[in-house]
């Protein structure tokens, strides 16, 4: 259900008398000066296709792995000039390496190795799926790529913004600083004029208001307990965790142990049930 806000809430039971809950609420950072810029100002949560924006100047403001998959979608429906805005320099890795040894198949591998030891190997480790694109406006990541993932900041998987930067088709530019009426101020001076801005800042979690009172987060706002443990009698997180090896392995193996855990919670509580209609014939 989505409100005015741009948020929305669903909720949904599955046949066992299991139940999920699922929060939105977009990341819209303010900028001084907004108010009065006569272009249009969007969250990526609002985009949908390139095909909107074709002939048209766009800026997205965020290279992580949304923005740079809007960008390059924006440019393969015609849309220009398509700038993109770097605040924190992300590693950029291939989306595949090969039939047999696929990125994810490396974050696998070195998932449970110390952080420092793959931040200090990962030139040899990654060195055929780093991209580097300095000399096209985007500065090195600073720190090691484990150390980044393990603070939340997620390595972005090239989908074609790689080209798309190489080739000019998107032209990588500083953060915004503040707005005009018909242009953006960078925080390095330069200016921009664009008819469209797209905010890819991601998600807030918005724990707080459901369990914050209950002792579940920790001081990030994250789930202490997550995956097939229980953070409550009959309460999982899942989705909060997003290692090297991937988010959408992590949501596979989750999803499989909180299965097993409802279905044997369910069978435990039908097992009392039974137990108790049992006693009360006998009576």
């Amino acid at each position: 259900m989505a409100g005015a806000s741009g948020r929305w809430r669903g909720a949904a039971r599955t046949g066992r008398g299991g139940r999920h809950r699922v929060q939105q609420h977009p990341r819209r950072p303010t900028w001084p000066g907004e108010e009065q810029f006569t272009g249009q100002i969007l969250h990526a949560s609002q985009y949908r296709s390139g095909a909107t924006f074709a002939g048209r100047s766009v800026l997205v403001v965020g290279f992580g792995n949304t923005g740079a998959e809007i960008a390059t979608d924006l440019t393969e429906h015609g849309a220009g000039p398509v700038r993109i805005s770097v605040r924190t320099p992300p590693y950029i890795l291939k989306r595949e390496r090969g039939a047999f040894l696929t990125t994810t198949a490396v974050g696998i591998l070195v998932r449970h190795l110390p952080v420092r030891l793959v931040d200090a190997l990962q030139d040899r480790v990654f060195h055929r799926d780093l991209q580097d694109l300095s000399a096209h406006g985007v500065p090195r990541p600073h720190g090691g790529i484990y150390s980044q993932v393990l603070k939340g900041t997620i390595p972005v998987q090239d989908v074609g913004i790689v080209a798309a930067i190489r080739e000019g088709r998107v032209q990588a530019v500083g953060s915004p600083a503040r707005f005009g009426t018909d242009h953006v101020e960078l925080a390095d001076g330069a200016r921009v004029d664009p008819e469209v801005v797209i905010v890819a800042a991601g998600y807030e979690r918005a724990l707080e208001n459901l369990v914050g009172h209950r002792g579940l987060l920790d001081e990030r706002g994250l789930p202490r307990v997550t995956g097939g443990r229980e953070a409550l009698p009959g309460l999982w997180f899942t989705g909060f965790a997003n290692p090297i090896s991937g988010m959408f392995r992590e949501l596979r193996l989750d999803a499989a142990a909180i299965a097993r855990g409802v279905v044997k919670r369910d069978g435990a509580r039908g097992g009392r049930h039974r137990s108790r209609r049992r006693r009360l014939r006998r009576a």
